[in-house]
């Protein structure tokens, strides 16, 4: 079976509607998906309404954006109770400041000479609640300002960079507190994305373990091949286990297909052997 259990639709930053992706899921043999929006359920619905149209398993979920060490992490949270009220009041005070941010980041991009950054972020979030740096990439790059919203990244939206705004996302114990409330586990995303060093990544994994996270997205669009055995090892040792996701957000827009991702390698265990 194929499982692609991280994707996005246009209820935060991806461009395919719920119906549209999940669609497109189908289309390339996904077995069981789940959506997991940052922030936000409102595709929910949808998207599992969908899936049983079409005779998928649809997973309820969301992906949650968290400080920690400084940095932002994403946490997603799967099997989720979409109408628990916990997770619906985390989720709408995450959301609270992202307008704010958007400001100040189209204010940094002007002084770099780019104008209309805010308006043309706005144009590119459907749901408004959620502009975030993926809908100012998409507006440099149909500016000509960059090839691809990966040298956007690189460029413009990462620390360091001249169009970065660092945000308070929930803390790791709020965001992992309210994926458990509503009956969901809690699963590490991306870890090859942070740029931690071994240490601080053991850190956060023991943290995140303790705290009740069950899960470590081993396989997931933004890994390379040498990095899917190194958190393969770390989940292993941190008795978490294995999930893999896309992390897909519109065609051809870098990282990978919906369900074009690699097996878990030996040794992992599935978190999907929980359900």
């Amino acid at each position: 079976m194929i499982f692609d259990l991280h994707c996005h639709s246009t209820a935060s930053d991806g461009v395919l509607s719920p119906v549209a992706l999940v669609t497109r899921a189908h289309e390339q043999g996904v077995d069981v998906l789940a959506l997991t929006d940052h922030d936000d359920l409102r595709g929910q619905a949808e998207a599992a309404a969908t899936a049983q149209r079409l005779g998928m398993r649809y997973v309820p979920g969301v992906e949650i954006s968290v400080t920690w060490g400084g940095q932002t992490v994403h946490v997603v949270g799967l099997n989720i109770d979409p109408e628990n009220p916990q997770l619906l009041a985390g989720l709408a005070a995450n959301r609270n400041g992202r307008a704010e941010r958007a400001r100040q980041m189209a204010e940094a991009l002007a002084r770099l000479g780019i104008a209309g950054a805010l308006e043309g972020a706005y144009a590119y979030a459907e749901n408004k609640e959620l502009i975030g740096r993926t809908h100012f990439a998409r507006f440099l790059v149909e500016e000509g300002y960059v090839k691809d919203v990966k040298t956007v990244f690189k460029k413009f939206l990462v620390k360091g960079k001249p169009g970065y705004v660092p945000h308070e996302w929930a803390s790791l114990q709020a965001a992992v507190g309210w994926i458990r409330a509503a009956g969901g586990q809690a699963v590490l995303a991306h870890p090859g994305r942070y740029n931690f060093g071994r240490e601080k990544m053991r850190l956060l994994l023991q943290e995140f373990r303790d705290l009740g996270g069950v899960g470590l997205e081993v396989v997931t669009g933004s890994h390379t091949e040498d990095q899917v055995p190194v958190y393969a090892a770390l989940a292993q040792e941190f008795s978490l286990y294995a999930s893999v996701g896309s992390d897909f957000h519109a065609p051809g827009e870098g990282g990978r297909e919906l369900g074009r991702l690699a097996p878990l390698p030996a040794g992992c265990r599935p978190l999907w052997e929980t359900w």
